[in-house]
């Protein structure tokens, strides 16, 4: 059953619990063109959901940056992945 939304307050409250959903969901997926119009009209009104897309923004790029930095420094040698291999199958064959 859904909650009725009586007041202003609770009705802009829920628009940007939405807002702040959909923001963070359209840096992983595409949005259906009804979830982009919603978005895009409750930015155009709401200045903290505008400062939060931002952030987040800017927040998810940095971490991806540091992600693929550390990939990068992560990278095994071919020596040292053949002996793990060699016990990893040996610790199979004695179970």
């Amino acid at each position: 059953m859904k909650k009725e939304l009586k007041t202003e307050e609770e009705r802009i409250a829920y628009n940007c619990r939405k807002a702040t959903l959909l923001i963070e969901k359209q840096q992983e997926i595409e949005l259906t063109v009804r979830e982009k119009m919603e978005l895009q009209f409750h930015l155009t009104g709401c200045y903290i959901c505008r400062v939060y897309e931002q952030q987040s923004i800017l927040i998810n790029r940095m971490i991806r940056q540091l992600f693929n930095t550390q990939k990068d420094e992560a990278n095994l040698n071919h020596e040292f992945k053949e002996k793990l291999k060699q016990k990893i199958a040996a610790k199979l064959d004695n179970n």
